[in-house]
């Protein structure tokens, strides 16, 4: 145990820590809390903790005590000449980021033999250059490394390895200092006193220390692993490199943390390059077994077995461990952030089984798609249809539960418009019944369609035939009736699917679900659609492009925002917005207008296809139907706001719109006034989101004029907007509404939700036989029937 080196209050970012070195851990973080470190007291135990590690990723953001090792791969680029300079500058950013949040901070770093290395062969290079211009040799580049002292590159190197470390950390107003070890260091009581205290005063005095071994005057150090460390009675770790350098730090200072970075994305069950590798997102001591390694490092001294067994050490004695690839933007602050990169390191058999829980759901939905696709569009109705009766026969289980999820929705304050579409009753399960039938029926001919059938030569057809697109994963919020929609799709289009809800229908969700599975048990491909109900994070789940195909968020336009934002490499569909306009022609019939606008606004103002903005020709402020129009909206209780056009041409009007792209979701909207059709078009091109947008009028011409210039998802004429709907088109339900311009655009039902894939058959059709004019192109195009 650490002796009680000093301690001080210091601030940072304005607010005060009371920094004390070298207590139990417990000690320290309550001494922490109550001198106002802001740690969510739910969270207090995890806090309190003593010589415990983390058991969850999503506890990580709690560490307050970081060490961060930097192996020589990452710090060295990929050529071996010099220092990975823009990698390393990341790095320091991210870990001046932690200080300055009040985090402690402590940096082990390889590079001193490599940074002198190169230093010193440029230079025995000009000399050899020198020499061979008086007296010619055989001497090259790779014979000046080879006749360098590893110690004297490491003298050379630690120098300018330190002054570049300090360099780039002055850009963040962080004061470091370098702390050099040798075996004698941890080996004699005395000076591993004095080397722990050093830590402890550095830290207390807001300086980030950076560790590295002394390879100047010392060979590579090692203590045996049973050897007993002076004045503590406990066994040490054999230090071979930094990776156990780095383990005995983090123990013997207390850390919370320890993120080792390497060159590798993190722990595989056998070289990474090996087939059947599989990446461990979660390591348990009881998995060792399971594990083969690889060859050492190419660069540094450690290979993946020093790793594993320097982060097993440090996790038995209360350090928190990942691996991770430090070349990954950002590695530091997702995995504080509690994202699932890297290997993490637990005792918790319960945590490592959820953190893979996804992985195995996503498999299983991968096979179980595949499973569907073998089916006959017969089985594959047979088990929607299943799914629709249990709706209606189990409704008293399906309420139930929804009554739970309601209670404590309103408990919680959940918003109206959120409640209204958190709620189940009898009539919603019974339309959602219907509309399922309706997929059920429709799904005959949509997998294994044929497109396009050619005759490319004699006994030569090529055929285009629909597919699914493979692993779905559907994000919603508070929409429990989204759930049986969105499986039904599924089934359908015999794609796998990943279901993940929000908590505030988490009963309801586990409910219907059980109804989803009982159905699919029939045909044999229960695991074809799961419910993610672990800890997972949204962003997680973004990151599983190996195994998810297809993002589709429904809810609100900040969730669809972000998921649009996080997801890098798995295609997203949807719409993040739906600002919907409805227009009113010169030559608009006026009860006509007066019932549209009123079923587009008011019929369900939370929905994304509800009226947002009311475009008015210029000539209707001269006549009755504007103030018929504002006397119905403030009966119905819409407030209106004015654009600025409108606002210019009233003394008194409605308050003017704070913004002309902004989607109310309630009983709000606003009003301006066009010259033309024209004028219209190029406010809704500028202001609209492209989901659906209307114009009222009686002049055909101008209905198609509009009709072929708007591009919008939908456009309509003398409707109302919210027919924008997937049962309402007749496709059964939704997977979600797309604006954007690809094959699936506005509401998305079963086709939406399926590709493509060529058949060729042939006899013994060879591609030379054709350049070499023995077989001859026909390309006849063939009935697909």
């Amino acid at each position: 145990m650490l002796q009680l080196c000093s301690s001080v209050i210091r601030k940072v970012n304005g607010r005060r820590f009371y920094t004390v070195i070298g207590l139990d851990r417990s000690t320290a973080f309550r001494s922490k809390i109550l001198e106002g470190l802001n740690v969510d007291k739910r969270n207090l135990a995890s806090a309190e903790r003593k010589q415990r590690t983390f058991t969850d990723r999503s506890q990580l953001k709690y560490a307050r005590r970081l060490v961060v090792k930097l192996g020589s791969a990452v710090i060295t680029r990929e050529d071996g000449n010099g220092l990975a300079l823009g990698r390393l500058a990341s790095i320091v950013e991210q870990v001046a980021e932690c200080h300055h949040e009040g985090r402690e901070c402590i940096m082990v770093t390889s590079g001193a033999v490599a940074f002198g290395r190169q230093k010193l062969t440029q230079e025995l290079l000009m000399s050899l250059s020198m020499r061979e211009t008086l007296s010619p040799s055989d001497h090259t580049r790779e014979d000046a490394g080879s006749i360098l002292d590893p110690r004297a590159a490491a003298a050379v190197g630690q120098s300018e390895l330190m002054s570049m470390y300090d360099a780039m950390f002055s850009q963040y107003n962080v004061k470091i200092a370098q702390v050099l070890v040798t075996k004698p260091d941890f080996y004699n009581e005395e000076t591993r006193k004095n080397l722990f205290c050093t830590l402890s005063e550095l830290i207390s005095l807001n300086i980030v220390p950076i560790v590295n071994t002394n390879d100047a005057v010392s060979p590579p150090m090692y203590i045996h692993d049973d050897t007993v460390v002076p004045g503590t009675g406990k066994k040490g770790i054999g230090i071979k490199d930094n990776d156990s350098l780095s383990a005995l730090l983090a123990a013997e200072i207390q850390s919370d943390l320890l993120i080792m970075m390497s060159d590798v994305d993190g722990i595989y069950n056998k070289p990474p390059w090996e087939d059947g590798a599989r990446m461990m997102h979660t390591y348990t001591s009881k998995e060792r077994d399971q594990v083969q390694f690889g060859q050492k490092s190419k660069v540094g001294t450690g290979g993946m077995d020093s790793k594993v067994n320097a982060a097993t050490w440090a996790m038995a004695r209360g350090v928190s461990v990942v691996i991770c690839n430090g070349m990954q933007e950002k590695a530091i602050k997702t995995i504080i952030n509690g994202r699932k990169v890297g290997t993490f390191f637990t005792d918790s058999v319960t945590t490592s089984a959820a953190a893979s829980s996804v992985d195995v759901l996503a498999e299983n939905a991968r096979s179980g798609s595949r499973v569907l696709q073998r089916l006959s569009p017969s089985e594959r109705a047979s088990a929607i249809h299943s799914l629709a009766d249990l709706l209606v026969s189990k409704q008293e289980e399906i309420l139930e539960a929804n009554a739970k999820d309601l209670e404590e929705a309103t408990k919680s304050g959940l918003a109206k418009p959120l409640l209204s579409r958190l709620s189940l009753s009898p009539s919603k399960l019974k339309t959602l019944s219907v509309g399922l039938k309706q997929i059920a029926d429709s799904s005959y001919e949509n997998v294994g369609k044929v497109l396009r059938k050619t005759k490319l030569a004699e006994n030569l057809v090529l055929q285009q035939v629909t597919v699914p697109i493979g692993v779905l994963l559907v994000i919603f919020e508070s929409r429990p009736d989204s759930l049986p929609q969105v499986a039904a799709l599924a089934m359908a289009s015999a794609n796998g699917l990943l279901l993940k809800g929000g908590k505030e229908a988490a009963h309801s969700n586990k409910a219907l679900m059980g109804l989803v599975k009982e159905s699919l048990k029939g045909v044999g491909a229960d695991d074809a659609i799961s419910l993610v109900s672990t800890r997972e994070e949204i962003s997680d789940l973004l990151s599983m492009e190996k195994h998810i195909d297809l993002i589709i968020p429904r809810g609100s336009s900040d969730l669809v925002r972000n998921i649009q934002k996080q997801s890098q490499h798995i295609p997203v569909l949807g719409h993040a917005e739906g600002i919907c306009h409805v227009y009113l022609d010169k030559d608009a019939d006026p009860a006509k207008a007066l019932k549209i606008v009123r079923d587009a606004k008011c019929d369900y103002p939370a929905a994304c296809n509800a009226m947002e903005t009311l475009l008015i020709h210029e000539d209707h402020l001269s006549n009755d139907l504007f103030n018929d129009i504002c006397n119905m909206l403030k009966k119905e209780g819409v407030k209106i706001h004015a654009g600025p056009k409108l606002a210019s041409q009233l003394t008194f009007g409605p308050p003017p719109a704070r913004s002309m792209k902004f989607e109310y979701g309630a009983l709000e909207c606003c009003i301006e006034v066009v010259k033309d059709m024209d004028d219209a078009i190029d406010h809704i091109h500028k202001f609209g989101s492209s989901h659906t947008d209307v114009i009222v009028t009686e002049n055909d011409s101008s209905a198609k004029h509009f009709l072929r210039s708007v591009d919008s998802a939908c456009v309509f004429h003398n409707v109302s907007s919210r027919f924008a709907d997937g049962f309402r088109f007749g496709l059964g339900a939704e997977v979600g509404i797309s604006t954007a311009r690809i094959h699936a655009r506005g509401p998305v039902g079963v086709e939406g939700l399926l590709t493509t894939k060529w058949i060729l058959e042939g006899t013994d059709h060879t591609a030379a036989e054709f350049n070499e004019g023995k077989r001859n192109w026909l390309h006849e195009t063939l009935p697909v029937n």
